[in-house]
């Protein structure tokens, strides 16, 4: 499922990329082509970004990745009500 994910990710950044480039460098296009591009390239940066996120949190989850620095829900509390936080 990692390497679904994976792909998916690389895919939707390559339209991210191309389609945005389309959109703000691409002469003599109509409005209409110029909506889709832009559409098609914020579809591809939505997709990106949660198809990383998703990809940060099964490393996190597997050991490939360092778990990050936050605090659990109890720890957190006990630092606001000393007001460390």
């Amino acid at each position: 499922m990692t390497k679904l994910i994976a792909i998916i990710n690389v895919i939707a950044w390559s339209g991210f990329w191309a389609f945005g480039y389309l959109a703000l460098a691409a002469e003599g296009l109509t409005d209409r082509q110029l909506v889709i591009a832009a559409l098609l390239a914020c579809g591809g940066l939505v997709t990106g970004i949660i198809a990383y996120m998703k990809l940060v949190r099964s490393a996190e989850v597997s050991g490939y990745a360092r778990k990050s620095n936050q605090l659990d829900a109890e720890m957190r509390n006990r630092a606001h009500a000393k007001g460390t936080i």
